[in-house]
């Protein structure tokens, strides 16, 4: 918004939970922010109003805040206004970051409920409160899961969200071990597919096709069963009589994330825990016996050692980087026969492996060809740097101009100094009596004006600078690992190119007669030992540069 003042006003607002969000509190804060900025003579315009519904307040990872730091980056805001410090972040030291960033390039921030200023006091009051915010968080999750963890020592509380296949729980209590129920249809077939399983022969896929013959519904009511679902229903203890927690826990993503996903909400992953660190929650009836349970996770864990996934035989640069485009599905790598060589779209194959109810139309992409092309298309990329210059160049919308620019800061710096002159003549004039008060107070304002509009426009002119100055050191850093690495390429093993590629390359996406890649450059030493490609669906949607196929054959 701007004022009569020319000042930029933005608010941030923020709750943890999506229940707050339903309940009205964030436009709670929002009124009362509106109120105050009514007060002050301001109007609050859409576009400056940065909300983040159902986040919490402990990571920096907020889509509206990252929006919001992005504008004060650009000199596009002068003030900041929240309700209270533990809005903008519950940690003191994310409070300390940001207050220090916002500052930094000239924004002011203040606070609704406790207008904050330098004054020493009021700083070591934002500090605590900061800090007793922290810490009230912790303490509120740790007793959180302190409680949550006797319970299920006690056996006074299911593990569950929703009960298991076969399985009902007392709706007026539904996280009460003892209102725990076996429902007979379902577990008839469960014990169906324990038994069915357990035999010579048998295998998911079998069994999951075994089902669809017998037009069982899966546990969410569809027609096709897939085998997550399946070996989930496996290996689930309820199924023996025991119900136990902490089966799982989650560990840091293993592969760094895509810059494609969206901000906001990052997975981590899920680790299985040893059988002996489980809580025993409960007893219930077994709707298989001991024996039969153990035997199917024997025969599992065999299965899982020999699957076709962990076959190595045979060497795919792209091995798990290529998808389709047509049905956006990832490919495998097969070999069908001595020297044909097929990068082969997963929705091709059995529709209960692919989990799609119509087999892909695209075709096989021959793997030697491709592996080729985006090797030499890779070998291009790091002997010409210039190239990744350029797409960082396009990419944050401006142009190496450091001349210009001091051009530019030249002329304003001149700009202020004739101001700051004609400031000093007008007072001497004043003091003089040279001109009356009215007319001094009225080309003083008109100076002041002036002063303040080439402040604003110095204050923009060093946001740019600060921003060239980055992209610049980030070229010279990628420049120097394409040096670096232009040594090796010649005389590369296939390790060392696998290796390349997966820290050079994202995904490989084949539409048909094209081929996309999508490449990611370490901008720094630490970025350079962090394995980036990760299948996600969501690249389709960012277009990206496309190379013919066929141009393997030929001139690139």
């Amino acid at each position: 918004m701007s004022t009569n003042t020319g000042t930029r006003v933005a608010v941030y607002v923020r709750v943890s939970t999506q229940r707050q969000a339903q309940t009205q509190t964030i436009e709670q804060q929002l009124e009362r922010l509106r109120a105050h900025l009514q007060a002050q003579g301001w109007e609050l315009t859409d576009e400056r109003i940065f909300r983040d519904d159902g986040y919490s307040g402990a990571p920096l990872n907020r889509p509206a805040l990252d929006q919001l730091r992005d504008k004060v980056k650009l000199a596009e805001l002068d003030r900041v206004l929240i309700t209270a410090p533990d809005r903008l972040a519950r940690n003191y030291v994310h409070q300390a970051v940001l207050l220090e960033e916002l500052e930094r390039y000239g924004c002011q921030v203040e606070f609704l409920d406790r207008p904050m200023s330098q004054d020493p006091h009021d700083q070591l009051l934002l500090q605590i409160r900061g800090a007793v915010a922290e810490y009230e968080r912790t303490l509120i999750a740790e007793r959180m899961r302190r409680g949550r963890q006797m319970k299920l020592q006690a056996g006074g509380l299911l593990p569950w969200t929703h009960p298991p296949y076969g399985l009902r729980v007392n709706p007026d209590r539904p996280r009460d071990p003892a209102g725990v129920q076996i429902d007979d249809a379902e577990a008839a077939i469960v014990a169906e597919m324990f038994t069915w399983y357990a035999e010579d022969g048998h295998s998911l896929i079998g069994l999951a096709q075994h089902l669809q013959v017998l037009q069982m519904p899966t546990p969410s009511g569809r027609t096709r069963w897939n085998q997550a679902t399946i070996r989930g229903m496996l290996t689930n203890p309820a199924y023996k009589g025991q119900v136990v927690a902490g089966r799982t826990r989650s560990r840091p993503a293993r592969m760094r994330r895509s810059a494609t996903h969206p901000i906001g909400h990052p997975r981590e992953g899920r680790e299985a825990v040893p059988s002996q660190e489980w809580i025993g929650v409960a007893s219930l009836p077994g709707i298989v016996s001991p024996e039969l349970f153990d035997r199917v996770q024997v025969k599992l864990s065999h299965n899982q050692q020999y699957a076709r996934r962990h076959n190595t035989a045979h060497d795919y640069l792209l091995r798990a980087m290529v998808s389709c485009g047509v049905c956006q599905s990832a490919c495998i790598a097969r070999t069908i026969h001595p020297g044909y060589d097929y990068y082969i779209c997963r929705s091709k194959g059995n529709p209960i492996q692919a989990c799609r109810d119509e087999k892909c139309t695209a075709r096989y992409i021959p793997a030697h060809q491709l592996d080729e092309l985006v090797w030499a298309d890779l070998c291009q990329v790091l002997t010409h740097p210039d190239s990744i210059a350029l797409a960082v160049e396009r990419a944050h919308g401006g142009h190496w101009l450091p001349q210009e620019l001091r051009a530019r800061r030249e002329n304003l710096r001149k700009g202020q100094v004739s101001l700051d002159h004609q400031l000093e003549r007008l007072t001497e004039a004043y003091l003089g009596q040279v001109i009356p008060l009215a007319e001094y107070q009225r080309r003083r304002g008109e100076l002041e004006q002036k002063r303040q509009a080439l402040a604003g426009q110095a204050q923009l002119l060093e946001a740019q600078v600060d921003h060239q100055a980055e992209l610049a050191g980030l070229v010279a850093s990628v420049e120097d690992f394409c040096r670096r690495v232009q040594l090796g390429l010649a005389d590369a093993t296939f390790e060392q190119k696998r290796q390349l590629v997966e820290l050079l390359i994202d995904r490989v996406v084949v539409t048909e007669d094209v081929v996309e890649i999508r490449y990611v450059i370490p901008t720094s030493i630490s970025s350079e030992h962090v394995r980036f490609s990760h299948l996600r669906l969501d690249y389709f949607a960012y277009p990206a540069t496309r190379v013919p196929l066929h141009d393997a054959l030929g001139v690139r």
